[in-house]
């Protein structure tokens, strides 16, 4: 699970949201989910399974009639995700149902994916510490579709900043998205 570098535009490092940091590793410049909550208020991040040395995201979900967790990695854009069980795959496509792992609050709501060839309208979604800032991930299974959305950045640069993907090692694998 190699992480692949890519370049974090300056104006966002400027004005870098709370619950976010910047982090260099082996040389390279990273941006670091550090505080993620549900709707409620409830923190996800856990510190008893790290990804890539770091807390990973935790949220409970449903897949059919299986349930589980995702242990999500906090480095933006990487995908790469431990499971609680092995989510049954089929030709069609698999919306994941994410839920609180504290209050079992849904975290779905109706938000249609920007990536290229996904038609998936719903999104799973974080909110980062204040509510104001947010992050949605596309709900079908295998799709690397995200965004987030900070209040006080304009468009553009929040746009610049969901479009970083590490794609490492392991890009080929089927679970790599939600």
């Amino acid at each position: 699970m190699e992480l692949i570098h890519n370049i974090i535009p300056l104006e966002f490092l400027n004005t870098l949201p709370e619950g976010i940091k910047f982090i260099n590793k082996h040389g390279k410049e990273f941006l670091v989910i550090e505080e993620l909550y549900c709707p409620k208020g409830h923190g996800l991040m856990v510190e008893s399974v790290k990804i890539h040395g770091e807390p990973s995201i935790k949220i409970d979900v449903k897949i059919g009639d299986q349930q589980g967790a995702f242990f999500i990695d906090a480095f933006w854009g990487s995908h790469t995700k431990l499971y609680s069980f092995i989510p049954k795959i089929s030709k069609e496509p698999v919306i994941v149902e994410a839920f609180c792992p504290t209050c079992g609050e849904s975290m779905m709501v109706d938000d249609q994916c920007q990536l290229k060839g996904c038609e998936s309208n719903r999104a799973i979604l974080f909110f980062l510490p204040g509510k104001k800032n947010k992050i949605y991930v596309c709900a079908k299974l295998g799709c690397p579709g995200h965004r987030i959305e900070i209040s006080r950045l304009p468009h553009y640069i929040s746009e610049a900043v969901s479009d970083i993907n590490f794609f490492g090692a392991q890009a080929e694998d089927i679970f790599r998205g939600i």
